[in-house]
């Protein structure tokens, strides 16, 4: 290799190094443009960021949404409602870990739930 060729091989190194290890802010695209780089789930006809949503029943819904379960409340993105088969008419639901099997025996991690009061959703 000829010294002319060392030297701009060498330069071409170090700005490749250069723009690998700036500090600069990074760039993101501003309204609804996709990056392809970033984590997307779909729930149903709808793109979502795992991050901050979750896919519940069909619908893209924040992490934080509650509902009810018996005379619980339960995080749709991490938990689920489960029907409670036992002999106790007012522990008539469990809120189990989301993925566990609901018919499974109840564990340390599960909640038990009455019944609502007359008149109470699920």
């Amino acid at each position: 290799m000829t010294p002319r060729r060392c030297i701009l091989a060498v330069l071409a190194a170090v700005c490749i190094l250069l723009l690998l290890c700036s500090h600069a802010a990074p760039v993101s695209p501003t309204g609804t443009q996709l990056l392809l780089c970033q984590s997307q789930e779909r729930c149903g006809d709808q793109f979502y960021d795992p991050r901050q949503d979750c896919c519940y029943d069909d619908a893209v819904v924040p992490l934080g949404r509650t509902r009810k379960c018996g005379n619980c409340t339960f995080r749709v993105c991490f938990e689920q409602c489960c029907p409670w088969l036992v002999n106790r008419p007012q522990e008539s639901f469990v809120v189990k870990v989301k993925g566990q099997n609901c018919y499974s025996a109840v564990s340390s991690d599960d909640r038990v739930c009455g019944r609502s009061k007359p008149g109470g959703s699920l």
